[in-house]
């Protein structure tokens, strides 16, 4: 099981490495709300945003109890009014910027090392 944790995280770190040429440089934002695992909405420059964490999948509210631990995971990682840098990689379907998060740590790496959320890394957005 270890190794293969092990292996999953070097996945994340490699999709980081290669989506990080593509990513628009790294903007400052504040943290308005969670709203589950692996999405937030922020402040950014004066416009509210609407963000993907980028390569990662975590449970929706509809498959509870599993997305409250989830969403206290990410709560935890990105306290309301924390400052966070995002590394914009695209927009989404949903007009959602997916994007890498960064507070005190990679916060998509860490929900990933959690359990919290899985690896789920499309080029697609």
């Amino acid at each position: 099981m270890r190794k293969a944790s092990n292996a999953m995280l070097s996945l994340v770190a490699m999709t980081v490495a290669v989506l990080a040429p593509f990513a628009q440089s790294a903007m400052a934002a504040t943290v308005l709300s969670i709203g589950d695992g692996d999405s937030i909405s922020v402040l950014e420059r004066g416009q509210k945003l609407k963000v993907r964490l980028a390569c990662i999948d975590a449970p929706e509210t509809a498959q509870s109890p599993y997305w409250i631990a989830s969403r206290n995971q990410l709560k935890a990682l990105l306290p309301i009014g924390s400052t966070v840098s995002l590394r914009v990689q695209a927009v989404d379907r949903y007009g959602r910027s997916v994007a890498e998060v960064i507070g005190k740590v990679t916060v998509n790496l860490a929900m990933v090392r959690s359990g919290q959320a899985f690896l789920s890394c499309h080029l697609d957005a």
